[in-house]
């Protein structure tokens, strides 16, 4: 009997690029891919940014992709291991820059009883196209749409679960 493996995967997946869909791809290749999409208020309180793309609409993105088995939202609050403890994967897929530190995550891990899980790291990135990142995509929409003299300031104002948000960028 062929046992497949649970492999989960972890992100914010803002702005879908070739770089997400090639993590999902190396995913499948080691078993069913299981999705903890990041809560906009979880992606402030790490990065000090709200995603550009509401987590709804992410969820409801990765949902959708052909390799994808399931995706769900993470936790609203600091504690990330409690949705993989409920998926109970055999092996995390870290992307190549995630700030996560495979021993530091492996430790979390044994402390909540899931001393079995794999933690790897996908090596790679994908660089076949030049915009391979959320950040490089958002740093080119900057770039061409908006020509602004030294001093200004962008300042974009936009709705999410959690009020009004308003983003500068320089």
């Amino acid at each position: 009997m062929l046992i497949i493996k649970k492999i989960v995967i972890a992100g914010t997946f803002d702005i879908l690029h070739p770089g997400h869909i090639f993590l999902i791809h190396e995913t499948a290749k080691l078993g069913e891919v299981h999705v903890i999409v990041a809560t906009d208020k979880n992606r402030k309180r790490f990065t000090g940014q709200i995603p550009i793309i509401p987590e709804d609409q992410r969820l409801s993105v990765i949902k959708n992709l052909k390799k994808v088995t399931s995706a769900r939202l993470g936790t609203n609050d600091q504690n990330i291991l409690l949705t993989i403890s409920e998926i109970r994967p055999d092996i995390i897929l870290l992307g190549p820059n995630q700030k996560f530190k495979i021993n530091h995550l492996k430790n979390a891990l044994e402390g909540i009883g899931l001393d079995k899980v794999e933690v790897k790291r996908l090596t790679r990135y994908y660089d076949k196209f030049e915009l391979n990142s959320s950040s490089l995509i958002k740093r080119k929409i900057l770039e061409n749409y908006h020509k602004k003299s030294k001093n200004e300031k962008l300042v974009y104002n936009y709705p999410t679960k959690l009020g009004k948000v308003e983003q500068n960028h320089v």
